[in-house]
């Protein structure tokens, strides 16, 4: 049952299937659950802090099970995006069923799309790394993994990092400072990686050229066959699933620093530098992404042997719960700094 929990992940789309189908109020029934049955589940379950056992986990990380539920996300999440497209057709603009099933698609674009297209963009293997950037591609997200692998992972936790939020940063102005900060960063490592290779820096081996012809090309394909109203649904739906992962940026290093050096360099990363949470929930929706802290000391870890370290900073509650902590700033600043302030007073 260890194993098979992470196929929890497929009752989103279980929930956007009757968004897609149903009307009214019900077109919002994946924001309901995940957003209002699931924050207030994890303020009475208590978090799950407890590791594998050493022997178990070397086996674990080798089985392919946890692999296949990650590649089964890529015809759930075409599919419903194709269906998606379908239905917007058909729904009148402006209306709730309009709103309603817009979010509830651009839920699964960051749960799934985003979220999985993250762990499977860590990955060496080309053809995993390949279905993660057609996962991206679903959220119009595709520069996330230059910039996320090369250039976050280098540089969290210090001013460099366009994803580490501030002490006191406003979320909303964060969501740009993030979002086109690091487009710009993925271009220029891309550039960088062009000049190390004495390629041309337009060269069909830049990433960010292949990306944005695809993303062109997704949009123009959408556009011509489904026309500008479902056009501009799916862009709304890819909004909405990008801010659910600045969001969720945001509150994973919030005001969080390594210790600069003498010479200019940073200390090198450690748990203490994202925040934790191990509320059962929501790491087993978002296949364990709340055990930041060890992802970020070992980006290449499976998720299913992340563990969770006693000297990593904790969150109150889990994912979504911060989430809409995150949106209520007055709140989010009172009780995180607070926090902050206990596991780095020097900020």
């Amino acid at each position: 049952m260890h194993r098979l929990k992470y196929l929890l992940v497929f009752t989103l789309p279980a929930t956007v299937w009757l968004a897609l189908t149903l009307e009214g109020l019900w077109t919002f029934l994946p924001m309901l659950i995940f957003f209002v049955v699931v924050p207030l589940l994890e303020l009475m379950l208590p978090p799950d802090r407890t590791n594998l056992e050493k022997k178990i986990a070397d086996d674990e990380k080798n089985k392919r099970i946890y692999d296949y539920i990650l590649y089964a996300t890529l015809p759930v999440q075409l599919g419903f995006l194709v269906f998606f497209l379908f239905v917007l057709k058909e729904t009148v603009f402006g209306s709730l069923e309009f709103f309603g099933r817009i979010t509830s698609m651009g839920l699964m674009c960051g749960v799934i799309g985003i979220n999985v297209g993250h762990e499977l963009g860590h990955r060496l293997n080309r053809g995993e790394q390949f279905v993660g950037e057609v996962l991206l591609l679903t959220s119009l997200n595709t520069h996330f993994l230059p910039y996320h692998n090369a250039g976050h992972h280098k540089n969290v936790a210090t001013p460099a990092d366009s994803a580490t939020a501030r002490k006191n940063e406003i979320l909303f102005l964060y969501w740009l400072r993030s979002h086109f900060g690091s487009y710009v960063e993925a271009w220029q490592l891309e550039f960088e990686r062009m000049k190390r290779e004495n390629r041309s820096l337009f060269s069909f081996r830049n990433r960010m050229i292949g990306y944005s012809i695809a993303n062109l090309a997704a949009l123009g394909a959408i556009g011509f066959f489904f026309g500008l109203q479902v056009f501009i649904a799916f862009v709304l739906a890819a909004v909405f699933g990008i801010l659910l992962l600045e969001t969720v940026n945001y509150i994973e290093h919030y005001g969080l620093l390594r210790k600069q050096r003498e010479n200019g360099s940073y200390e090198p990363v450690r748990h203490r530098h994202s925040w934790n949470s191990d509320h059962v929930l929501g790491r087993t929706i978002l296949f364990n992404l709340s055990r930041h802290s060890d992802h970020h000391f070992s980006g290449s870890k499976k998720y299913q042997v992340l563990k969770s370290h006693e000297n990593s900073p904790q969150m109150p509650t889990g994912y979504p719960g911060m989430m809409l902590m995150a949106l209520a700033q007055p709140i989010w600043f009172r009780i995180m700094n607070e926090r902050l302030n206990h596991y780095q007073p020097e900020t």
